[in-house]
């Protein structure tokens, strides 16, 4: 997607959060997401919920320690910019009571870089940048294991460390950075592991720019979470419908064209009308 359509989404936003202000709404949910995808997937079902008498509220979050914080606290109703086992490691770390509503969609893990064509062509003594959170870190090499950069301890699973590799016939050296500061890193090192919401952001083509890329039965499935006392709260299950529709089917299939995929079963429209018609 490009910088100028996504500038156009963003100002469309502003223009309709400016609108929505005046109207009388029923109810209001907040809900804390990352720019790209998920807040423009939120954008998008933004009318569908306005016509049911619900004001949603997109709270734009960069940083993947705070929609969780947020979200315990109270700050906001959902949040939606994280994968099942980050959710998972998040709650078992700080105890959060915190529960997936729905699975949403599937963002493949690519690796990049900006001096080699091919993982064939990776030197000896590279730099890999990978995500520092544990989750993601683990996605990361994992997906390295199998792009077949490095071996790792087969007696671990999903909670592998750098600690775990044990062949590394490259010697290549792991840079280890925040998510958001992967595709700033990628002009300085050999190779980067980077999430696909920070590679769009950054007005990459996972599918033409990858050198390699997750399959789509990643176990990592994006989620909207909420605090687990409101699991039939009656706006959230507005939002789950609206977010888990054949509308928005369509629309991850047509806006992202692969680069994402829905994971979840279609259920039927709440309204008459399409969202965003």
């Amino acid at each position: 997607m490009s910088k100028k359509i996504i500038t156009s989404i963003l100002a469309l936003a502003t223009l309709s959060f400016s609108c929505s202000d005046s109207k009388e709404y029923l109810n209001s949910i907040k809900v804390a997401a990352t720019p790209i995808p998920q807040a423009q997937m939120l954008e998008y079902i933004k009318p569908d919920l306005a016509k049911q008498g619900i004001n949603l509220k997109i709270i734009v979050m960069d940083d993947y320690n705070l929609p969780n914080r947020a979200l315990e606290n109270g700050d906001v109703d959902a949040n939606f910019f994280q994968h099942k086992p980050f959710l998972e490691r998040q709650i078992s770390q700080f105890h959060y009571h915190i529960c997936s509503l729905a699975n949403i969609h599937i963002e493949p893990m690519g690796i990049y870089s900006k001096k080699i064509t091919s993982i064939k062509d990776l030197p000896h003594n590279a730099i890999v940048a990978i995500p520092n959170d544990p989750s993601n870190e683990a996605r990361a090499l994992l997906l390295l294991q199998k792009s077949g950069v490095i071996s790792l301890n087969p007696e671990k699973k999903e909670d592998v460390t750098t600690l775990d590799v044990v062949y590394n016939p490259q010697k290549i050296k792991f840079q280890e950075l925040d998510a958001s500061m992967l595709t700033r890193a990628l002009p300085d090192v050999t190779l980067a592991v980077i999430p696909t919401n920070f590679a769009l952001e950054a007005n990459m083509v996972p599918k033409s720019d990858a050198l390699e890329m997750e399959s789509i039965d990643s176990p990592y499935v994006n989620v909207i979470a909420v605090r687990c006392e409101n699991l039939n709260n009656p706006n959230l299950i507005a939002l789950k419908n609206a977010m888990t529709s054949e509308a928005m089917h369509n629309f991850i299939s047509t806006n992202f064209k692969g680069e994402l995929q829905p994971a979840f079963t279609v259920q039927p429209s709440t309204t008459d009308a399409s969202p965003g018609n």
